[in-house]
């Protein structure tokens, strides 16, 4: 495993840093009606990602997940300045502003997107590593869900054959506690979700999603059980968020001092008191991050804020490749 040193550390809280103030922006911009649609935020949950990063190889290993999927993209190498872009609409989004805030996307970054389907990416998760496999190359894929999804039957179809063909990807839950606004306890009679692996004879395991250092090796081993023909493995990181499941939630199902008591295991405030016990940095040096951070997000604002709405044409030239469509009723 690759070691977790000081530098780590360090990357690791400026970017969590970052894509918490990054999803923060884009709440401030939804209320004023500048990203339309549904909104899913990630808070709290970006141990997983930061974690997950670190094991990890960038050049090659892919990533697909749900539709809260703002965040992973920039981890994965994409301009941050894109993405908000994309969620305003704009013709320099990732998806030229046609993709939206569950569709984010990047082929050149191994980042296969953002799906609206609840447990779509499942399936497509293990179609990408039975590619790799197929053509003999050692990438590994890490495939996201939340808690929701593992109730699909797509699920068990894909972990069936992915043990059968012991395919090189990691499935990993993102188990915040709620499937849009019901618990887990509500719809499973078993709350220990990894145990769903057991079925298949997968490897699985529970890891603290609050934690990116508990999350880096747990994901490492199970990317090199993958990467060395060992087959598929099963994580399910016990997480929580701390907004609601899009914008539009009312969070009714839950106390505001569940979700104050869930604050005090931040997994940001988590690494920034490791980086001061250890000294790794000083509170100057803290703050010199915090003030880094404020204006990339603020460039990514101002880019998404300044870029142009897609023409009317694009519609066309996106969706037909003939270019003399013959259903075509009307001509632009």
């Amino acid at each position: 495993m690759k070691k977790i040193t000081k530098e780590v550390y360090l990357k690791w809280y400026e970017d969590m840093l970052f894509w918490r103030k990054f999803e923060d922006k884009l709440a401030a911009v939804y209320i004023q009606q500048k990203v339309r649609g549904f909104l899913h935020l990630y808070n709290g949950q970006e141990a997983v990602l930061a974690g997950s990063l670190h094991a990890m190889d960038l050049t090659k290993d892919r990533m697909i997940t749900a539709y809260r999927n703002h965040v992973q993209p920039i981890g994965m190498g994409v301009d941050p300045k894109k993405v908000m872009a994309e969620l305003y609409g704009k013709v320099t989004g990732t998806s030229k502003g046609m993709g939206g805030s569950m569709h984010i996307f990047s082929k050149e970054h191994r980042f296969y997107g953002g799906h609206g389907i609840v447990g779509g990416q499942i399936p497509l998760g293990a179609g990408l590593a039975y590619a790799d496999k197929y053509f003999k190359r050692d990438n590994v894929t890490l495939c996201y869900m939340g808690d929701g999804a593992v109730r699909q039957g797509s699920l068990h179809e894909a972990f069936n054959l992915a043990m059968l063909w012991q395919l090189p990807v990691v499935f990993i839950c993102e188990n915040n506690g709620y499937a849009m606004g019901t618990s887990v306890a509500r719809t499973s009679y078993s709350t220990d979700i990894y145990k769903l692996g057991l079925g298949y004879e997968m490897p699985c395991a529970p890891v603290d999603g609050m934690d990116p250092a508990t999350v880096a090796k747990e994901v490492d081993k199970a990317v090199e059980r993958a990467r060395t023909g060992g087959g598929p493995t099963f994580l399910e990181m016990k997480t929580y968020r701390y907004r609601g499941h899009s914008m539009s939630d009312a969070q009714h199902y839950r106390t505001k001092a569940e979700v104050e008591e869930y604050k005090k295991i931040d997994p940001i405030t988590q690494v920034k008191d490791v980086i001061l016990e250890k000294n790794y940095a000083t509170e100057d040096d803290i703050k010199a991050i915090d003030k880094r951070v404020k204006e990339m997000v603020v460039e990514c604002e101002k880019f998404a804020e300044e870029s142009e709405f897609p023409p009317v044409q694009q519609l066309y030239d996106m969706v037909y490749e003939q270019e003399d469509y013959p259903f075509l009723k009307h001509k632009l």
